[in-house]
């Protein structure tokens, strides 16, 4: 059974990871390299908290002890060398990882299982210094962003790994409230970010044909199709409006929708220009300096919304 959790990073991903573990009652060790990540870890996780408390999806009393149940660390064996669960949050080299996973498989416990939390790099090369054994103990376990509000995370099971190992991994997310889905092939992207990718191909192809301004682009997603999708998945919507209309649709749309097998050129115009979106101060849309904090709180609460009315329609 996983009780002991440790996380490896302490940016995006690993302290949203690591904010949920202890959120749900999870003892965490939070490995961070950097001086000054780990200096400021905390105050970041306990914003993040306070404002789950605001929006009454936890207590006010609830927010110090999930922080106590939080350490912070900057030597990585005094953070795995007594863990049930490994997560590793760092930056997608592969070589790093790799070299990564060696030492855990060193240093961890027998039982321990390790996981990444990559959606990009396949898994079988990631455990390519590991020992034999402990390859069926290694996984993908990719989340979503932000890691402490989406609901979703993918788990490998690839065939490396016995189906019992798996379930255990398996019931330890359910005690997150995450929604988790089997990958049973290792591909790029896994299954979200797929998805995720093609919607996102036609939207940039839309505005570089300048089919229509990119608020209204964002307005028919998030009031036509993206209305169903937080409720209702892509193959139910498919049965519920009949797979004839839906096949002959396809037959008709889809030669004059995008195919192409690489970024976007406007996207790749606007990286070049350094429009960045959110963290430069523009990209299809503008941001003034000053209100970015408080763009950010309105996503981060509207995030916050759906997953409290997410937990009906499971």
């Amino acid at each position: 059974m996983i009780q002991k959790t440790a996380v490896l990073g302490a940016g995006t991903m690993g302290h949203g990871i690591a904010e949920t573990f202890a959120m749900y009652g999870y003892e965490v060790n939070l490995y961070e390299p950097e001086e000054k990540t780990r200096a400021t870890v905390k105050d970041i996780i306990r914003q993040e908290l306070e404002l789950l408390a605001e929006e009454e999806f936890i207590t006010a009393g609830a927010i110090q002890p999930a922080l106590g149940r939080i350490n912070v660390f900057s030597d990585l064996q005094s953070a795995v060398q007594d863990r049930d669960y490994v997560i590793e949050a760092t930056p997608e080299a592969l070589k790093l990882k790799q070299e990564l996973f060696q030492r855990l498989d060193q240093i961890c416990p027998e039982h321990t299982v390790l996981a990444s939390n990559t959606s990009s790099i396949p898994l079988e090369p990631m455990m390519a210094l590991a020992r034999p054994p402990r390859k069926q103990r290694m996984m993908v376990n990719h989340w979503y962003n932000p890691a402490h509000l989406m609901p979703l995370v993918e788990l490998s099971f690839f065939g490396n790994m016995p189906v019992d190992t798996y379930q255990e991994v398996e019931r330890f997310y359910q005690t997150l409230h995450k929604q988790t889905v089997k990958v049973l092939k290792d591909v790029p992207g896994l299954v979200a970010n797929r998805i995720q990718q093609g919607v996102a191909r036609e939207v940039f192809s839309i505005i570089e044909q300048g089919i229509a301004a990119p608020e209204d682009v964002d307005k028919a997603l998030k009031f036509g199709p993206a209305f169903r999708y937080a409720t209702t998945g892509q193959l139910e919507v498919a049965d519920f409006g009949g797979l004839d209309i839906w096949c002959i649709v396809g037959d008709n749309l889809l030669k004059a929708m995008d195919n192409s097998q690489c970024a976007n050129p406007l996207l790749r115009q606007k990286v070049q220009e350094g429009k960045l979106g959110i963290k430069s101060g523009e990209g299809f849309f503008k941001y003034e300096k000053d209100e970015v904090p408080a763009i950010k709180r309105k996503f981060m609460k509207k995030l916050i919304h759906q997953l409290k009315a997410s937990r009906y329609y499971v």
